[in-house]
Order: C-alpha cells, then sequence, then structure tokens
C-alpha cells in the first residue's frame, strides 16, 4: 500500500446536524450515549449547526490531514524531487524581492513600518511563508495590534493545530472563523478570520453572530488547492507523494544493484583432488591481497567471476519515473539534470507551461500581501480615526509589486515593434485605420517590453507636444529673421 492510500483510508468525520433534527439511529438505540472522539474539539454550540453543504467530504479527514502534512514536510525534507517542486516557485517568486506600493505617501510609510518592522521581517519571512504555503497547503496568521498606533504584527499558527476551520453558514466558500485544538489546560483559542471591511456590511446577522464567539483575535487565513466547499487546503506535495517515494526506493535499488555489479568472488578448480583434499585446501585457502604472490601447480587454477544478474539499465527507468511526477508539477525534465536532446529554443518553449503555473501562484501570493496590507492601512486609520474608514478609499488602495519571473527576450518584440510602427504609419496614410487605433496596436507591442500605453491618452500628450514644438519652431525662425 502506497503512502497516500494509507491516508486515504481514513474517512471523513459526519456532519453537524441540529439539536431537533431527527434521530439517525435505529429503533431501540435512542437512548445509546456518545463519547467524544480522538482528535476532535465539539463546541457548545456545534450542535446547533448543520453544514449547509452535507458532509463535507471535499476535505481530508483530519487525520489524513495531519498524515498529509507529516509526508510533505518528510518529502520536502529529504527527497530532491520533491524539495525542487517546492523551493523552484518560491525562487522565481521572490528571489529578486517583493514590495507594497500604495499612492498615498502617508500610507507608503506605514506599509515600509510595517515590512521592515523587527518582528515581521518580511524580507526574511515571506520566502518561509510560501515554502509552507505549499508544503502545508494553508497558513494562518494571528495577528497583534497596537490600540494606540494601530501597528500591526504577525503571528504564525501551526497548520496542525487547528482543529476546525468555521465557515459562513449562508456561503461555504467563505473561512468566518479558526478553532484551535485544545492545549494542556483543555481550552481551545478562537480566532476571527480576517476580512477587510466591516462585518455590517460583509454578512448576514446569523453569521456576524457566529462571528462574535471568536473572541481570541484575528487572524489570517489562506489556503491552496482547495476546492470552493472545502475548509482546508492541500499541499502541493499530496498527488506526487507516492510517487517520490517510489522514485527514491528505485534509485536506491539501482546503487545497490551497482554495487553487486562490482563484486567478484575467486573461483578455484582442484584438478584431480579428492573431496577430503578440497574441503583441506578450503580451510587453508586465503584469497590473495593487492600486490601479493600466489604459487600454485596446474593442479589448481583460479579465476575472478563477477556476478551477471541480467539486469537492464535502469537509466531509461528512473527518467520515466521523474518525467512522471515533474509533468505532475508542470516542470520540464531539463529543469533537474534531464537534458536530453532539449536545446536552447526548445527548452524556452517547454517552461512557458511553467510560467503559468508560477504565475498562478504568484497572484495567489500578490493577494495574500494586498489584503495584508490593506488591513494594516486599516487598522492604522482606525486607530486614528475611531472608526471604519471607507474601504474603496484611495489611500487604502495597495498593489504587490514582483518582479518579472523570468528575462525577457526583449529582440523579438524591438524588431516586432519596428515593423509594426511601420505597418500603422502606412495605415495611417492610406486612410484606412485612425491614429487612436494606430496606438492600441503599437501598445499591444509595447506591453511585451512592459512598457503599458493608454492610446487615448497618449494620442492627446502628442498632440499637445507636437503643438508645442511647432510653437517653438515658428518663434525661433522669428528671431531669425529679425
Amino acid at each position: 500500500m502506497g503512502l497516500m492510500d494509507k491516508i486515504l483510508e481514513w474517512v471523513s468525520l459526519p456532519p453537524l446536524v441540529r439539536e431537533d433534527a431527527p434521530n439517525p439511529l435505529p429503533p431501540g438505540k435512542e437512548g445509546a450515549t456518545f463519547r467524544e472522539a480522538y482528535g476532535v474539539t465539539v463546541d457548545d454550540d456545534d450542535d446547533q449547526w448543520r453544514r449547509l453543504t452535507g458532509d463535507s467530504s471535499r476535505d481530508l479527514s483530519p487525520m489524513s490531514q495531519q498524515r498529509m502534512r507529516e509526508i510533505a514536510l518528510y518529502l520536502w525534507e529529504t527527497n530532491l524531487l520533491g524539495n525542487r517542486i517546492v523551493e523552484l516557485p518560491v525562487a522565481y517568486l521572490l528571489a529578486e524581492g517583493v514590495r507594497l506600493a500604495c499612492d498615498d505617501e502617508a500610507s507608503q510609510d506605514l506599509l515600509d513600518r510595517f515590512w521592515r518592522d523587527p518582528i515581521n521581517q518580511m524580507d526574511i519571512k515571506l520566502p518561509k511563508k510560501v515554502r509552507e504555503l505549499a508544503i502545508y497547503g494553508e497558513q494562518c496568521y494571528p495577528v497583534f495590534i497596537n490600540e494606540r498606533s494601530g501597528a500591526v504584527r504577525l503571528g504564525y499558527l501551526d497548520p496542525g493545530l487547528i482543529e476546525t476551520v468555521v465557515v459562513d453558514p449562508d456561503n461555504p466558500e467563505q473561512a468566518v472563523g479558526i478553532v484551535t485544538v485544545k492545549d494542556k489546560k483543555g481550552q481551545a483559542r478562537r480566532y476571527k478570520v480576517i476580512v477587510n471591511g466591516p462585518d455590517e456590511e460583509l454578512f448576514t446577522q446569523r453569521t456576524q453572530a457566529i462571528r462574535e464567539t471568536f473572541t481570541d483575535g484575528e487572524a489570517f487565513w489562506f489556503t491552496v488547492n482547495d476546492l470552493s466547499n472545502g475548509r482546508r487546503g492541500r499541499s502541493d506535495l499530496l498527488a506526487q507523494a507516492d510517487w517520490l517515494d517510489g522514485y527514491d526506493g528505485y534509485l536506491f535499488g539501482e546503487l545497490d544493484r551497482a554495487q553487486f555489479m562490482r563484486a567478484f568472488i575467486w573461483d578455484v578448480t582442484l584438478t584431480g583432488a579428492t573431496p577430503d583434499e578440497v574441503m583441506a585446501r578450503a580451510k587453508n585457502i586465503v584469497a590473495p591481497r593487492p600486490g601479493s604472490v600466489r604459487v600454485h601447480n596446474e593442479a589448481e587454477a583460479w579465476k575472478p567471476e563477477t556476478p551477471d544478474l541480467k539486469a537492464q539499465d535502469g537509466a531509461e527507468g528512473a527518467r520515466l519515473f521523474r518525467n512522471h511526477v515533474l509533468g505532475g508539477a508542470t516542470i520540464p525534465e531539463h529543469w533537474f539534470g534531464g537534458g536530453g536532446d532539449v536545446n536552447r529554443a526548445v527548452g524556452a518553449e517547454m517552461g512557458e507551461p511553467t510560467f503559468k503555473m508560477f504565475s498562478m501562484r504568484q497572484k495567489i501570493v500578490k493577494y495574500m500581501l494586498e489584503q495584508i496590507g490593506v488591513y494594516v492601512l486599516r487598522r492604522a486609520a482606525m486607530a486614528k480615526d475611531g472608526k471604519e474608514p471607507d474601504i474603496h478609499d484611495e489611500a487604502l488602495q495597495v498593489e504587490a509589486i514582483f518582479p518579472e519571473l523570468t528575462a525577457k527576450d526583449t529582440s523579438k518584440y524591438a524588431a516586432a515593434l519596428q515593423q509594426v510602427v511601420v505597418a500603422c504609419a502606412l495605415a495611417m496614410e492610406k486612410g484606412l485605420i485612425t491614429k487612436t487605433l494606430a496606438l492600441q496596436i503599437i501598445g499591444a507591442i509595447s506591453g511585451r517590453l512592459g512598457v503599458e500605453i493608454d492610446a487615448e491618452d497618449e494620442l492627446k500628450k502628442a498632440v499637445a507636444e507636437a503643438s508645442t514644438a511647432a510653437d517653438d519652431d515658428v518663434f525661433t525662425t522669428n528671431e531669425g529673421d529679425e
């Protein structure tokens, strides 16, 4: 049985039902007593709610979730291929640095203070957070607020300490609270999931009442590889776990085979010897040391024998398993030392799907950082004004700035830009297109070079600049005439 087969044999817990729901027990068992299951926290009001979607089979059971985390962490630590699947996206996303930006100067100062805070240390801790998001599939950051200034510091809650993720009963896609496992005193902490904006505008009264029961602070909650009606995230290594383990086992087997292939024995033949003479010689014989001298007559022959295991070359088998795992992670073969017949042009094309997947993960991390940034500015505004700010205020618009995932080959775009400009000028001269459309076409190519153009705005500026230049030419000519 494979690693994940062992995990998935655990079944999910039964759904919660209201107290007045029909009794699900067979006749004659209505009075049966129950005790709390291992590893499950039952809150005082849990028996008052029924899951909107029924049994949450879209999530792994608590034991399976725990086992998934342990296996994913083990593979990241010990399996070279598993480590690269996690680390490559982290490097491409964060190696050149990330920053939070806001057009408002005061807000930018607050974001910079948050980013460089000696506890937050986002330049150092962000790679860890993104790495663990991939390994565990989820992240929870409790927040600590300075009530006077509104300054925000991020904490960390190990996913293994999360017992329950409570969702909006009217919208199972939205998490509203986090319940931790019980500590040694039998107490569990209840964190309200941060959603930027006032609860009165975001949730129904029933959901607001539920959120009011989470009194131990607020926390950010982010997941990946989950479904809309799932509560927990899944590791990036979940689907590859068995294959990563099998690949390691295969390579260790090839190592053992190589060692056996290099082993040999001495086969000694005694011509005409009786069984007793053979036994006597066997007791006295010693394998010769390197550089030693061996003397015998024609009745004794020595011959080294190596094993013939009839085993085919394992390189193709290893490549098959490796490509199966890398294909599932959308990573090309030549990124893991398996170049084959790949040249520069083919290698560049093979990387396109990988960068698309990295871009999807980048959007998730971008959303995480922007939500954290908005919260930082919200809390500062609330500490200053004593009320909830307008979430659409320009001073609260935060953008996470990432560098390019990879250096672009700009030569082909530069050549294309020149051809497009000539073609657009010719089309305008023939009266086939307008100047605005020509600028839009040019902008489509310049965007590939990292320069975005607003066609209408740029046309207005160009006309104004041309008019100013014409006036300057007239003025210069008149001065020359004088």
